[in-house]
């Protein structure tokens, strides 16, 4: 068989996949491979940038394995891993019941979101990790673990993030909240403004973000603010929605992506073009609806967690750097704040954080781009988002994560022979010690 990711830019040929159905069918495929020396590798979406699904001999797919297991009365969701956030957001709502955040993408699995370390935006709140109560682990020689406060309390606390290195996650439990709505604000600012009080501009309300367009001074703002259902709602028409996103959002990056590709020179005249016609938009929906974006187009993409005060100076470097180096930049720039959790693998572990992201049009070669972003943001401090582009190894990663010890020892412990580990879990995480 064959694979590839979303973007393209991660591939492999020659594997075995494996579709199991259950928790006893899964520890049945891990067992047999670590018996036979063979590694495997968990995939969700495909949805990561980065080559940590990336399969070399064994592809596990929880396609059949994806159900609602219970909600309780007080919001505990429990579901096979295998379950997509889009479904997992329907099945809520039917419910009265929502995630208290979630990210800009709902095609990832749960154990894939989880896994990677998917975040949204707002600056008192953490990412997917901090909302999960209880887990259910299948380690590499089958054995299942039950992991909540009361049962294996140490595992439970890195793998609510854990890479899929410490083993297949098969059910997950997470912290619902009772269905809210978000009052949506979008439009148009200049960076400058923005950055000239960013802590003030992304702390004005619930979920804030913005959009920042290279080779221009504009970025696109989001402010949701979080209120009542029974406040009622007032949604984009359908009309307008398809027309906004659909047709000139997806298509105008499409459109950029193209013409970039053809004559690279039009890209910063055609991004000031784009960025001039943007308008100001209102409306209040569920949250689900307003939190998630359609993206019809493909691209690469590194995101690195840094510092909320060295967002300005960051940007402004990269703006430099792109008159400077030439560089044709069709896609914006994101930047999203985090609350301080305490995952241990966690982007945003034991401080507050900022998001920032860069993107590329996925046949591109962003070597150069990346690279120096990376620099750029590793000056800083900054952590890779696990499921983004970046080429940092387990020497510097244990630098930049106080926590990054604990993590290996208990990966070391259920999965001393690496069944469970490829080549970008080698790099990150370093080979697995033997335990006395």
């Amino acid at each position: 068989m064959r694979w590839h990711n979303w973007a393209g830019n991660q591939r492999a040929d020659g594997i075995e996949v494996r579709h199991p159905r259950g928790t006893g069918e899964i520890a049945t495929v891990l067992h047999e491979a670590t018996v036979a020396g063979r590694r495997v590798r968990p995939i969700g979406s495909g949805h990561s940038f980065s080559g940590i699904g990336r399969p070399e001999q064994v592809q596990l797919v929880l396609d059949r394995h994806a159900d609602l297991v219970d909600i309780t009365p007080d919001g505990l969701v429990t579901v096979q891993a295998g379950m997509t956030l889009r479904r997992l957001n329907a099945v809520l709502a039917r419910e009265g019941w929502a995630l208290t955040n979630l990210g800009d993408i709902d095609r990832q699995t749960v154990a894939g979101a989880l896994s990677t370390g998917t975040h949204g935006t707002g600056a008192a709140f953490g990412g997917l990790a901090t909302q999960v109560r209880a887990l259910q682990l299948v380690t590499a020689d089958g054995t299942v673990l039950d992991c909540s406060a009361d049962e294996q309390p140490d595992v439970l606390s890195v793998a609510r993030l854990g890479l899929g290195a410490l083993g297949v996650l098969s059910t997950v439990t997470l912290q619902a909240v009772p269905a809210f709505a978000l009052g949506m604000v979008e439009e148009p600012l200049p960076l400058a403004a923005v950055l000239a009080d960013l802590d003030g501009f992304m702390t004005s309300t619930d979920h804030v973000e913005f959009h920042w367009f290279p080779h221009t001074g504009t970025c696109l703002t989001k402010r949701n603010t979080r209120v009542p259902v029974s406040e009622g709602l007032a949604p984009l028409p359908r009309r307008q929605s398809l027309w906004e996103d659909e047709l000139l959002s997806n298509g105008a990056y499409a459109g950029l992506i193209a013409a970039g590709r053809a004559v690279p020179a039009l890209v910063p005249p055609l991004a000031r073009f784009a960025s001039t016609a943007l308008s100001p938009r209102t409306a209040t929906d569920l949250s689900h609806r307003v939190f998630v974006s359609t993206r019809r187009f493909r691209f690469r993409e590194s995101e690195y967690a840094v510092p909320r005060d060295a967002v300005p100076d960051l940007l402004r470097e990269l703006a430099r750097l792109t008159d400077v180096r030439g560089w044709r930049l069709p896609i914006p720039t994101e930047v999203r704040y985090a609350a301080a959790d305490d995952v241990p693998l966690s982007t945003a572990q034991g401080r507050d954080t900022a998001y920032v992201a860069v993107h590329l049009p996925a046949r591109s070669d962003p070597t150069d781009y990346f690279a120096t972003f990376e620099r750029l943001a590793g000056e800083v401090g900054g952590r890779p988002h696990w499921g983004k582009e970046h080429g940092l190894d387990a020497a510097v990663l244990a630098e930049r994560y106080p926590r990054f010890g604990e993590f290996t020892a208990v990966r070391d412990r259920l999965d001393p022979s690496g069944t469970l580990a490829n080549a970008y879990l080698d790099r990150v995480l370093g080979a697995p010690a033997p335990v006395a």
